[in-house]
């Protein structure tokens, strides 16, 4: 997800947000397509693509898309390292909506690894102090939609493949995007070969990230998985300092 985050960064100052998200989903879509056709309990299946839950699936590639929007507006808006640090709060998202929507029971010790990476994500957006700024809340509303969206790729059925989940997901939000985008000013023309490379690159990077994720997601329990989010921060302020000084 860093990596995807530095090459929207990059890009953010010749394509809007909306665009961005556009061609993030569109070649993201690639990685769950290799990985669904090389699957062997999906050919066992009978290479089923219907989903009995297809109104959720639909339901996360909307919300997917209106979170690449929040935290790619900030990433063009603020610091990288600040950016992506914030959207780490998603873990303490994640856990918290996973008690009413899956009715997991958080002990004491996962709610102290979360609580203790959050105080770190506060320390950085120092709500109230005199660098606060009104777009850390774009990242924060970020978080927010990927933990929805996070905890509920653990709603399906356990037969469907988890990389046919994230297809249905990608690809509503490939389409809400172009929507948005084009009614947003349209699509600026790409400028290099060398641009045309990073946006691949962009989708390649974020569509396997979402593709880890879901696997995990759907392998324990959420509030497992959320402290671990946090390894992202030491990455993010690393690759900032590394490749925007």
């Amino acid at each position: 997800f860093d990596a995807m985050g530095l090459i929207i960064k990059h890009l953010s100052d010749g394509y809007s947000a909306a665009e961005l998200s556009a061609w993030r989903n569109l070649f993201g879509l690639v990685p769950s397509v290799i990985v669904l056709w090389f699957s062997k309990a999906w050919r066992a299946g009978g290479k089923r693509l219907k989903v009995r839950q297809w109104k959720l699936a639909f339901f996360r590639g909307t919300i997917v898309t209106f979170a690449q929007l929040s935290f790619y507006m900030s990433l063009g808006l603020m610091a990288f390292a600040t950016a992506s640090t914030i959207t780490y709060a998603s873990a303490l998202f994640t856990t918290a909506l996973a008690i009413p929507l899956l009715g997991e029971r958080v002990g004491w010790a996962r709610w102290c690894a979360v609580l203790v990476g959050f105080v770190g994500v506060i320390m950085v957006v120092q709500p109230g102090g005199a660098g606060f700024n009104i777009y850390a809340l774009l990242p924060l509303v970020a978080a927010a939609f990927y933990a929805l969206v996070g905890v509920t790729a653990r709603l399906f059925d356990d037969d469907v493949p988890s990389p046919l989940v994230n297809l249905y997901s990608s690809v509503t939000a490939a389409i809400v995007a172009f929507v948005i985008a084009y009614f947003w000013g349209g699509f600026s023309p790409i400028a290099s070969a060398t641009d045309l490379g990073w946006i691949m690159a962009m989708g390649g990077f974020g569509g396997t990230a979402v593709l880890f994720l879901i696997v995990s997601y759907r392998m324990t329990e959420q509030s497992n998985l959320a402290p671990f989010s946090y390894f992202g921060i030491p990455l993010a302020f690393g690759m900032g300092w590394l490749f925007f000084d």
